[in-house]
């Protein structure tokens, strides 16, 4: 995602300057228009921005508060904007450092998947100071079409996980109806033409149904390739879980939905996008 978004900042006239361990990201992202750097340091030396999209809790963290990280190298007075997806309390262990060392920083972290950060459709949820989101928009509506002030440091991801939380359950119980009305002996186009016309319609259903050959521009129609990994999806909500079980919120059905995400992983398909579920729930016999 971040090679897009880097790409499509060039298209709107930014100069972008980008590092990424990966030199196959790199290269792909050099022929789109953005200069090379050899480290995190090169990146952001001397830049007014740094935007990134990283894995993990701790690679955000180091990537930020290492030795050779944005936070030590970046010039004093840039906006910082975290658009990974990790746990509230990372942009809120980020944020007092970065004020301290004299920069601003905000998490944005962002949803609409491979497809909105190519076509530069994305929704940003951002957590922060207000006038570092303001200041952020012309980078952001470069990125995407959506961008929410959510609250303080933090607040962006308290959105993204809930969001993301109920994109799995909408996409489990999806995938669970299309099976049985199809194993019924109805017509797959038929039952999606009727949900989506209906009560039960659904991001699930209208955009991203997980039935192959429905939506031609959903992942399920491209061999579950190109989407939201379902590895990624399992991460999510485990973070989302654990928000949860910090506040002790009741999440029955954001349970069973990380578990059978977790079953799609474990039999090998954790590449596939998370519409994948349904092709579990189908191979189950009669």
């Amino acid at each position: 995602m971040g090679g897009f978004m880097a790409a499509n900042l060039v298209k709107k006239g930014f100069n972008v300057r980008g590092y990424d361990p990966s030199k196959e990201a790199q290269n792909a992202a050099a022929k789109e228009g953005v200069a090379s750097a050899s480290s995190i340091a090169a990146a952001v030396d001397g830049v007014d921005a740094v935007v990134s999209i990283l894995p993990s809790n701790k690679v955000v963290l180091d990537a930020y508060l290492g030795k050779d990280g944005v936070v030590k190298h970046a010039p004093k007075g840039s906006l910082l904007i975290d658009s990974s997806t990790v746990d509230p309390n990372v942009p809120k262990e980020i944020f007092p450092v970065a004020i301290e060392s004299g920069v601003s920083f905000i998490d944005a972290p962002v949803s609409g998947g491979v497809m909105g950060a190519q076509n530069a459709t994305l929704a940003f949820m951002v957590g922060g100071r207000k006038e570092d989101f303001e200041r952020s928009l012309p980078m952001l509506k470069a990125m995407g079409l959506k961008h929410f002030h959510c609250g303080d440091s933090g607040a962006g991801q308290v959105a993204k996980l809930a969001n993301n939380m109920l994109m799995g359950i909408t996409g489990m119980a999806t995938a669970e109806c299309m099976n049985m009305g199809i194993k019924m002996g109805l017509d797959p186009k038929v039952l999606l033409d009727v949900l989506n016309n209906s009560s039960a319609r659904s991001w699930s259903t209208e955009v991203y149904c997980p039935v192959p050959g429905l939506v031609p521009t959903a992942p399920s129609s491209r061999n579950y390739d190109g989407g939201f990994k379902n590895e990624l999806m399992v991460k999510d909500l485990e973070l989302a879980s654990g928000m949860a079980l910090g506040i002790r919120s009741p999440i029955p059905l954001g349970a069973v939905a990380t578990q059978l995400y977790r079953i799609v992983q474990s039999r090998g398909y954790g590449q596939k996008d998370f519409s994948f579920v349904y092709q579990l729930l189908k191979d189950e016999k009669k």
